[in-house]
């Protein structure tokens, strides 16, 4: 791989990282917004909402706008962290990956897997922050040797 290469697929990953990192800010705010009903509705969207409409106690608002709060600054981080991973930060490359892919394997567990979950945009959105990190860890691997960059 050419350095000009390299330089193009962190370009293509950061870019896939502002995606998803806007994708989940929005997420955040959807659901820091809404109360906890609302709050699980936008989370499961596939599971039939009249089913999640409960009286939630405070304490599960709370977790719910946690969660919220948790995907904002998750958006946030990849966001800032796609800016560095576009200058060619090995160490960007790095954090980006643990914040997005370590949130997305949560995301798999927990609601795709089980089915809670539509297709789009939360299964995608996996999709997009898992080709984010294997184009940005390819280049990772042919740079780790060398001076920072």
């Amino acid at each position: 791989m050419t350095p000009s290469t390299e330089a193009a697929v962190l370009k293509i990953a950061a870019v896939l990282w502002v995606i998803w990192g806007l994708v989940h800010l929005l997420a955040g705010v959807i659901v820091l917004s809404s109360d906890a009903t609302g709050g699980v509705q936008a989370i499961a969207d596939a599971v039939p909402p009249e089913t999640l409409v409960l009286d939630y106690p405070a304490a599960a608002g709370g977790i719910i706008h946690q969660h919220g709060w948790n995907l904002g600054w998750f958006g946030v981080a990849t966001v800032i962290g796609a800016l560095f991973v576009w200058r060619g930060n090995l160490t960007a490359i790095w954090v980006t990956g643990m914040v997005g892919g370590l949130a997305d394997i949560g995301y798999l567990l927990f609601l795709d897997l089980p089915g809670f979950v539509h297709f789009f945009p939360g299964t995608v959105m996996t999709f997009v922050s898992g080709s984010a990190i294997v184009l940005s860890f390819a280049v990772w691997f042919r740079r780790r040797g060398q001076a920072a960059v």
